[in-house]
């Protein structure tokens, strides 16, 4: 336990501290005055409560989980989504959550973990001999868009898109040929431009496919004059950011934040909060310490002799890097809005169980370098 206990990433530990003290702290100034008043004791509370379990998935070997449960723990991802799909609660027009008694948990955000374990199995398989499209990739993408299908019928287009990232990220390192590269680059090409021509040719038949306010957020995505009303979360966001100049607005003095015109402040808007109370100072020490714990990801991955390991690093660090990605573009007018929370600094115990967890199978990555232990 002791030399397991030295293997341990301080650095990676140190920035989680970071963002549980940055998170807290912009909880605080969101929600102060407000309904939501002391989101951040409970924030503060789940950070403490999911940090021992972190620390616990570290010391177990993330091996015995690859091997053994991988298969088990994925069909019990997909029962859930099924459950929810059956009887799931609906908050704001969305079904995307289990409710037991006062106690919410959102399903879609561990099977993304689940997924992560069964397509590093698979890969492992391998052991890095260059994958077969039949038998390799075809099981991954049939294993990924299970899961996808039954999310977007929640609705939930942004976590569904962060399951295709995981995909894509784990295959890429995979050791995939160069020919089905191609393939899977040119389907997704043809699929954009079909998409495109569908939108642009014929409104009616391409809104068969997609739910009113997934269009509406297209529309103002594309051209946000189009419709004030309904783009005014983008267009105040934008506003919030800008004004927060250099240094910001100081903490708790964010005009449009404090004053109700963000909403979701407290959760999926947070990084309008760190914009226009801290400026880009503020936004830049928030990248800075998302870059960092990317590159300890990365170092982690590259050391790591067994593939199993590497590979759930890898998808570890495309779930967090299309999360912070989309999460930040959405509120700078970049992407249309999704319902999608910045890793660690969100309020939301679904999604900060997830990303702990993560953390976790990372660092156990990590202190398991030796095959011996």
């Amino acid at each position: 336990m002791i030399a397991k206990l030295k293997r341990l990433d301080v650095s990676l530990l140190l920035v989680v501290l970071c963002f549980m003290a940055i998170s807290t702290l912009v909880i605080y100034s969101a929600t102060n005055g407000t309904k939501y008043e002391g989101l951040h004791v409970n924030n503060l509370i789940a950070y403490g409560c999911i940090f021992v379990p972190m620390l616990l998935i570290a010391f177990l070997d993330y091996r015995i989980a690859v091997r053994y449960l991988s298969y088990g723990l994925y069909a019990l991802g997909i029962v859930l989504l099924i459950i929810v799909l059956l009887n799931g609660t609906n908050l704001n027009g969305s079904t995307r959550w289990i409710s037991i008694k006062s106690f919410q948990f959102q399903p879609s955000e561990l099977a993304k973990i689940f997924l992560i374990l069964l397509v590093a199995k698979r890969l492992s398989n391998r052991n890095g001999e260059p994958l077969r499209l039949l038998k390799d990739i075809l099981p991954v993408l049939i294993a990924t868009f299970l899961p996808v299908v039954l999310i977007l019928k929640q609705p939930d287009l942004g976590t569904s898109i962060v399951f295709v990232s995981i995909m894509l990220g784990m295959l890429w390192m995979g050791n995939m040929k160069r020919t089905h590269i191609a393939i899977g680059v040119g389907s997704i090409g043809i699929l954009v431009a079909f998409i495109v021509t569908l939108y642009l040719t014929d409104s009616s038949l391409f809104q068969t496919f997609v739910k009113p306010h997934q269009l509406a957020r297209i529309q103002t995505f594309l051209d946000p004059a189009s419709d004030p009303d309904k783009s005014w979360h983008v267009l105040n966001s934008i506003r919030a950011i800008g004004t927060g100049d250099m240094y910001g607005k100081g903490f708790g003095q964010g005009f449009l934040v404090q004053n109700g015109f963000i909403p979701y402040d407290y959760a999926d808007s947070i990084f309008v909060v760190i914009g226009e109370e801290f400026g880009f100072i503020g936004s830049a020490v928030l990248l800075f310490l998302y870059f960092f714990m990317i590159y300890r990801m990365v170092r982690i991955a590259y050391d790591s002799p067994d593939l199993s390991g590497a590979y759930i690093v890898i998808g570890v660090i495309s779930m967090l890097v299309l999360q912070v990605f989309e999460n930040i573009a959405m509120h700078l007018g970049l992407m249309p809005l999704t319902g999608l929370a910045l890793p660690f600094v969100s309020y939301g115990g679904s999604s900060l169980l997830t990303n702990m967890i993560a953390v976790g199978l990372v660092l156990s990555v990590q202190v398991h370098h030796s095959k011996r232990d």
